[in-house]
């Protein structure tokens, strides 16, 4: 692991009002955290280079797009080699449904969290995946209930 770059309290509410709102204005975000434009913009430039700000998104809401249902996926599977690999990440991360996809530790190789139309879509993606094979194991859980959903990392003092 890589060793978190040196951020001050300025750098973090920084981070903390673009993580809410980033379509703000540089000025607008130099005036709340008592900074000028300019130097505003030099450390969110920083952030940008040391790769502490990856993007700037809309975030939009899947299901008022067409897509309700949300789906977690574990994934087990038989193979493990490299062009295996290679060709069932790159197959996987091709599907826009698949919204985040991980390699896990312990007994689950793979976690995927798709969004989905409806369980029949679901269940079409599903057999999809199983032709890429071989898969020891596929099962899924579909959210009940969205209680909490972010994309904004914790920005506390370490």
């Amino acid at each position: 692991m890589s060793t978190p770059p040196k951020l001050d309290a300025i750098d973090r509410r920084i981070i903390d009002i673009l993580q809410k709102d980033a379509s703000l204005s540089i000025q607008k975000v130099g005036e709340m955290v008592g900074l000028s434009q300019n130097a505003c913009w030099r450390r969110i430039k920083t952030m940008e280079d040391e790769g502490v700000l990856k993007a700037r998104v809309a975030v939009f809401d899947a299901e008022k797009l067409g897509y309700p249902l949300t789906v977690f996926a574990i994934l087990r599977v038989r193979e493990h080699s490299a062009d295996w690999y290679k060709k069932f990440v790159s197959q996987i991360v091709s599907r826009p449904e698949v919204v985040e996809f991980y390699r896990m530790s312990g007994d689950v190789d793979y976690m995927a969290k798709l969004v989905v139309r409806d369980v029949r879509h679901y269940d079409e993606i599903y057999k999809e995946i199983v032709k890429i094979g071989p898969l020891l194991d596929v099962s899924a859980s579909f959210a009940m209930e969205d209680i909490k959903n972010t994309t904004a990392v914790p920005v506390e003092e370490s």
